[in-house]
């Protein structure tokens, strides 16, 4: 029997209503209809899947490329007594085939899995028989090669449609172009168009652009005024505690975050921020999937990123109450430079790849034909010295290679420890009688974790090593002996990118790269760059340029952007603003020239609005005065 979608929200969450679109896309699901839904950053994309998946019976598929959003879902569905789980690479087979049983045998509600994980066999083989309500596809722009972040396992998708025909899909993303909208319903083969799409306009974010030299001085007086919670994206590790060291120097709370933390400290300075006990988090873009914090006052980027979407998505992190919030870019023609060299980087020639993939094989030895479906610990710096790469090129062609879909790269997993008990209680009580050591080890394990008989449990060590009063080492140091003697199965801890052969390892001379779609993203990207540089040297509005971007043409100005404000200034209109500013320009784009210059190159009638124009632009340095010339260095 279906339930209302208001009163499982009520039940479950607590809310009254649902936010603007949420219900018409929960109601498009429910009626069968296969769903698009595009929602910005905090828009409560989640919710959209979730919801309609308790209305009915049945589990719904949740396919997702980010591991640290999956588990965090999953840890705040069980808190709020959902059945959920997650499967991904590098998981134990022991523990993917009792969640995938969860799943055919009614005791999940929900199943979050990663593409390269959903066209395994185990998981054929599950799915067919699981009682599926609904698919739902997050991230849903990684499945067009038009969209920023193309993932091939994603065009796998739609075969396992094919097993449940009657079962909608409900594809969800919070950046999309007209293109990749288009895209995504065509490869997950809807039956009909059908596309819920909320305005990509933020009435109350201020974008912001300042052009400076001197980044770090302007970071600091952004922070002096705008007061409250805020974020920082850099483009590197190293430049994250450069930049929060320079912060806390100036007596600013702050502190950096990147994915080469550990786990415990990502969390601590993640948990710290989110409870404004540190004011400001200074981070690779590593930082913000799934946090929710809505009182971030301000976003800084310290470079521009490679794409509108990437830059969309990390800046909308602000506001999110409704408030106030300003999401600023420190621009100069650096970040242009620098994004020209990172293309060049970014498509290695086709030999340097297949050099990067014959050494993937020798570094993890694996036999030619071996590997497919299989998932590696994969520290590409060791990779790199172990080979001599240089490892931005190898990241690269290793990049190239996903494109590609012989393997896939996932983010640093976090595998907590896990104990299961091999062998029967009067083994056990056999065991410990014979090992006196051990004995105080087993007796707080069984006392304090219920089902270690069953099934792996999670085990929290530090917790444990407490209960015992007994050195971390020692208590890892005994569950090892008991693993090697068939005692237990201890797997502990561990923190490693993955890297996942999608296909059997070939020779290198036969390693398919398809050249045509790889010169199709080559010229995506550098066109993604573009809009990128386009967007910091814009001279109308910010806003109305990115929802232009998004497919939103017929938009306003926001009136509230740093471009619409300099507008405001002069008292001049926005379209005369704007063709006198760009005028200026023209005049000005071979040498500096006196005032008196500039304005006889305009009608008379038009030299005060000129004059007013050229004081604000002198104000605000995009020219400068020198020996009673003025020359252009704005954009």
């Amino acid at each position: 029997m279906t339930q209302r979608p208001i009163d499982i929200l009520r039940q479950y969450w607590g809310y009254d209503q649902f936010r603007p679109l949420q219900e018409d896309i929960i109601q498009s699901v429910l009626d069968g209809k296969d769903t698009l839904a595009l929602l910005p950053t905090g828009g409560g994309k989640s919710l959209c899947f979730q919801v309609p998946a308790l209305c009915m019976p049945g589990v719904c598929i949740v396919v997702s490329p980010l591991i640290a959003l999956m588990k965090d879902q999953v840890f705040q569905l069980q808190k709020r007594n959902i059945p959920a789980a997650a499967i991904y690479s590098g998981m134990p087979y022991r523990e993917i085939d009792r969640i995938f049983d969860n799943a055919v045998y009614g005791g999940l509600r929900l199943l979050y899995l990663s593409p390269e994980r959903l066209t395994t066999e185990l998981a054929k083989e599950r799915i067919r028989r699981m009682p599926v309500n609904l698919l739902a596809v997050d991230e849903a722009h990684c499945i067009s090669q038009w969209g920023y972040d193309f993932r091939p396992p994603y065009l796998e998708i739609a075969r396992i449609r094919e097993w449940m025909p009657k079962v909608p899909a409900l594809a969800l993303t919070a950046t999309a172009t007209p293109e990749v909208v288009e895209d995504i319903q065509e490869k997950l083969e809807f039956q009909k168009k059908n596309v819920f799409q909320k305005s990509f306009a933020r009435e109350n974010l201020a974008y912001v652009v300042r052009h400076t030299e001197g980044k770090e001085a302007q970071l600091a007086d952004i922070l002096s005024k705008v007061p409250g919670s805020g974020v920082v994206y850099v483009r590197n590790r190293r430049r994250t505690k450069e930049t929060a060291d320079y912060l806390k120097h100036l007596g600013i709370s702050a502190d950096y975050y990147h994915a080469g933390l550990t786990h415990e400290q990502r969390s601590a300075k993640q948990d710290a921020w989110i409870q404004n006990r540190t004011r400001i988090i200074v981070s690779t873009n590593a930082f913000g999937m799934g946090i929710d914090k809505p009182d971030v006052r301000t976003v800084v980027h310290l470079e521009l990123p490679d794409s509108l979407e990437a830059y969309f998505q990390e800046a909308g992190r602000a506001g999110r109450d409704g408030r106030k919030a300003f999401a600023v870019l420190l621009y100069n023609d650096n970040d242009r430079r620098q994004l020209e060299k990172q293309y060049q980087q970014a498509f290695p020639e086709l030999a340097e790849i297949r050099r990067v993939y014959q050494a993937i094989g020798s570094f993890l030895q694996l036999a030619t034909g071996a590997g497919k479906g299989e998932s590696y610990d994969f520290d590409l710096s060791a990779f790199a010295q172990a080979y001599q790469f240089d490892p931005v090129a190898a990241f690269h062609a290793l990049k190239v290679l996903e494109q590609e879909g012989w393997i896939a790269l996932t983010e640093a997993v976090v595998q907590p420890s896990t104990v299961q008990i091999l062998v029967d209680k009067d083994q056990l009580y056999d065991y410990q009688l014979r090992h006196p050591e051990l004995d105080k080890i087993l007796k707080v394990l069984l006392r304090t974790y219920q089902g270690a008989f069953s099934g792996p449990i999670h085990l929290q060590e530090k917790r444990l090593a407490g209960f015992l009063k007994i050195p971390l080492d020692a208590l890892r140091q005994g569950l090892v002996r008991m693993h090697q003697e068939n005692i237990l199965e201890y797997l502990p801890q561990k923190e490693k990118p993955q890297l996942v052969f999608l296909k059997e390892r070939v020779d290198v001379r036969q390693l398919g790269i398809d050249h045509q779609r790889y010169g199709f993203l080559r010229n995506r990207h550098l066109e993604r760059i573009r809009q990128a540089v386009g967007y910091a040297q814009d001279s109308d509005c910010r806003s109305r340029f990115l929802l232009a971007y998004f497919g939103e043409k017929e938009a306003p100005a926001c009136g509230a952007c740093d471009l619409c404000l300099e507008r405001k200034k002069t008292g001049l209109t926005e379209e005369g603003f704007a063709r006198y500013r760009q005028k200026i320009r023209l005049v000005l784009r071979h040498e500096p020239l006196s005032a008196r210059e500039i304005l006889d190159a305009f009608a008379p009638k038009a030299q005060d609005d000129v004059l007013r124009t050229l004081e604000y632009l002198l104000q605000e340095g995009i020219v400068v005065e020198k020996d009673q010339r003025i020359a252009w260095v704005g954009p």
